[in-house]
C-alpha cells in the first residue's frame, strides 16, 4: 500500500518528529510507514490523516498486486 505521508507532512512543513509527536508515535514508526515497511493500525491512519488534513482514502493509495 502506498501513501502520501511524506508529500503531505512536508507540504505542511512538519518534521517527522513533529508528526510522530502529534500522533503520539516514534519518529521511527512515521519514517517506516512513510517508507511502506509498516502499514500503520486503523488508529494511527486515522491520525495522520487528520493531522496532515485529508481523509485516509486520501493519504493511502491502494494498488492491487498482480499475480
Amino acid at each position: 500500500m502506498n501513501n502520501r505521508i511524506k508529500e503531505l507532512r512536508k507540504g505542511k512543513k512538519l518534521s517527522q518528529e513533529d508528526l510522530a509527536n502529534v500522533c503520539e508515535v516514534s519518529r521511527q514508526t512515521i519514517n517506516a510507514v512513510e517508507k511502506s515497511k509498516y502499514d500503520p493500525s486503523l488508529e494511527l491512519a486515522f491520525r495522520l490523516a487528520e493531522n496532515l488534513g485529508v481523509s485516509v482514502n486520501e493519504l493511502f493509495l491502494y494498488k492491487e498486486q498482480e499475480g
